[in-house]
This record gives C-alpha cells, structure tokens and sequence, in this order.
C-alpha cells in the first residue's frame, strides 16, 4: 500500500468528501504507475498566469472543486491559452460561471495544466460491482464512449491475457492498431496500465469508482488527460 495515496484519501475522508479534486486524482493515479499530465492548483489569477508561463502555453485552466464533479457544467474548462491575458480572462470567467452556477460549492482554485498532445482518446474507469468487486472497464473516449458506448469489462484481479482481450475485444479495436496510415498505439503499456488498475482497484477498497478520461494513447505510451475518483 502507498503511503502517499492513503494519505490523499484519507485527507478527503477527514473532510467529509466523497470525491477527490482532480489535482489530488492525478497524484494518486502518478503514484500509482500511470503518466499524467504536470497539472497544478492555482488559488489565484496571479498564480495562474505565473503557473502558465512555468508550464509554457499553451495551457488549460480547469475548475478544482470537490462539488463540481463535471467540470463543463460549469464552464469550468479553457483550453488552449496562449497567453497571460487569455489566462486571466479565463481565470475570471471560471470563477464568475462556477459561483453562478454552483453557489454551495467549496472551490479550492483553478488546475492549470500544459495542453498534451493529441492522441487516441481511450477512457478506463472502474466501478465497484456488490458480487464480483472491483471491476474494471476500458474502451475509446471523447465522442466514441458517448455515442458508440464501446467498451470492455474485466473483473479483478485480472492476468495480462484478460488485459489483451479487453483490449482486443472492442469493436474500434482497429484504431488501435493503425487504420489507413494512423499511428499504431502502444497496446503493450495499455495493457500494462490495465494490471497496474487492476491492482490499484483491489489494495484501495475505499475507491468506489474511477474514471480516466481521456487518456491519450500514442505509438509510444500513453498520457492521463483527465481523471476522477469517487470514494465510498
């Protein structure tokens, strides 16, 4: 068990939250084994606009808000600023929206985070299932997982051939596998990150549910864009 993982959770616990920011999701999910993007909390425009420059644009800005699961409803996502004024005038038009529209929420500041680079959007997630545990789901992300719902499930522990036909087993599957001249995507680290989930999801019973989404995935490794986790 990770020390520092367990100390993320149980902070989140001792406040009485049933969600982590995304800022303390990516922590966890780094300590974990996965790559994920240098995401930081900005508690001011100030601290924004120097964070940006740091990270070099172009950048996102994202709300940090234990009650503000879904980010888009509040219109808390800007991307792609490339300079200090778009990311002041980000920073006011995401705390303006977020007050607007979630007065109750308590907001820890604004995630700023260096734009990835594109790649196949894959989501995995995992959810706690009262008969078979954790069990884990994989399948594309962006528009694919809304409109397709092209997904894979493995109940854990799951062994590196489970990992390979949840991967393999997914109807976009060529995509994967380089269709008319895309980039082939590294299934190995795929299925690699898959066992790492495994496992994360069985040593931390806690974890209700989670969700990596998008996670870029690229002919060399793959990136965690965007993630959440719920606690119990």
């Amino acid at each position: 068990m990770n020390n520092a993982i367990k100390q993320i959770i149980e902070k989140a616990k001792s406040e009485n939250r049933t969600a982590l920011t995304e800022i303390e999701a990516k922590q966890v999910f780094k300590e974990a084994g996965l790559q994920v993007t240098d995401t930081r909390l900005a508690v001011s425009k100030n601290d924004a606009i120097a964070m940006s420059k740091s990270i070099g644009y172009p950048v996102v800005l994202k709300i940090v808000s234990p009650e503000i699961i879904h980010k888009t409803e509040a219109n808390g996502v800007k991307l792609n600023l490339k300079t200090a004024e778009e990311v002041g005038k980000a920073w006011d038009e995401i705390m303006a929206s977020a007050k607007e529209k979630f007065p109750a929420a308590n907001i820890h500041g604004v995630a700023v985070q260096g734009m990835a680079k594109s790649g196949l959007e894959i989501i995995i997630g995992m959810t706690q299932d009262a008969q078979f545990g954790p069990v884990l789901m994989f399948g594309l992300g962006g528009i694919f997982v809304e409109v397709m719902k092209d997904v894979s499930f493995g109940i854990t522990p799951i062994t590196k051939r489970d990992a390979g036909e949840m991967i393999r087993s997914i109807k976009g599957y060529p995509l994967l596998n380089g269709f008319r001249g895309t980039p082939k995507i590294d299934v190995a680290n795929l299925e690699s990150w898959l066992l790492k989930l495994s496992d994360f999801a069985r040593t931390y019973p806690e974890i209700k549910e989670f969700d990596l989404n998008p996670v870029f995935a690229y002919a060399q490794g793959a990136m965690v864009v965007d993630a959440r986790i719920i606690l119990k």
